[in-house]
């Protein structure tokens, strides 16, 4: 009997985890729907010297990532988010400043290796900033192997002496396309995963910057203004606020002094 009773608790709580798959596969294809690729899948080419006026050297600034590193959203290559921390840094600093983009719009952690390989050999920046892990969520990518191949890009990083800007992995419960319960269930991985990239970016020597504290309730509280035409990648004024939360790690790392 009461091994009958077992049986019978497995297959319920069988039948209810198929219902729940059922439910968030059906969620996530409404998702895809709402959404849609209104955007493209090409963001503008932002890469140039921003304040060519200024006296000095350029500062080096090498952004990895995803769409978000990329500028998917931007209408104008200022406002995509390389632009908008070059232009900031260059007018911190008093020096132009040489903005190259090698993050890939779609990319999960596992592309940083190709992006930093695919640098003209002897580059160096002076600060790399990444932002990446939006597109491990929504490919359910565990956490922790996400969270390695972030590891591994900084590792290389730091043997050429760039100091690294990461800025983890923003909240997914923000957006609205989404419907419940899915949303609930992104926020809490994408929690997740800025957790692990929080902590091998100290373990390596990288400052990490909580995309989620810093842009998170914002996002939630102002979507119109934030989001752009898809609802899923900012806006010129989200690429703004994302730009004013990491401007101070990325000036941070440039006064640092100068590792071989």
């Amino acid at each position: 009997m009461i091994r009958v009773r077992i049986l019978a608790a497995v297959a319920a709580l069988g039948l209810a985890a198929l219902g729940i798959r059922t439910l968030l596969t059906r969620q996530a294809a409404i998702a895809r729907h709402r959404i849609g690729k209104p955007l493209g899948e090409v963001s503008l080419d932002a890469d140039r010297v921003w304040k060519r006026s200024l006296d000095g050297a350029p500062i080096d600034l090498l952004l990895l990532g995803d769409s978000l590193a990329a500028g998917l959203g931007a209408e104008r290559r200022k406002e995509t988010l390389g632009g908008r921390i070059a232009k900031a840094v260059a007018k911190r600093m008093l020096r132009p400043v040489r903005l190259r983009t090698a993050a890939v719009v779609g990319s999960e952690s596992t592309a940083l290796a190709g992006q930093l390989d695919a640098l003209p050999d002897g580059y160096r920046a002076d600060v790399a900033v990444i932002v990446v892990g939006g597109n491990d969520v929504t490919h359910m990518v565990p956490p922790w192997s996400a969270a390695n191949e972030l590891e591994r890009a900084l590792t290389r990083l730091q043997e050429l002496g760039t100091p690294v800007v990461v800025g983890t992995c923003p909240d997914l419960g923000t957006l609205q396309p989404v419907p419940q319960p899915l949303r609930a269930l992104l926020s809490r991985m994408s929690r997740r995963l800025a957790l692990e990239q929080t902590r091998v970016a100290w373990r390596t020597g990288a400052v990490p910057v909580d995309l989620r504290l810093a842009v998170g309730p914002t996002f939630r509280e102002q979507p119109d203004e934030m989001f752009s035409l898809d609802r899923f990648h900012p806006s010129a004024a989200g690429y703004r606020r994302t730009a004013e939360a990491l401007l101070p790690a990325v000036e941070m790392a440039l006064r640092q002094p100068v590792r071989a």
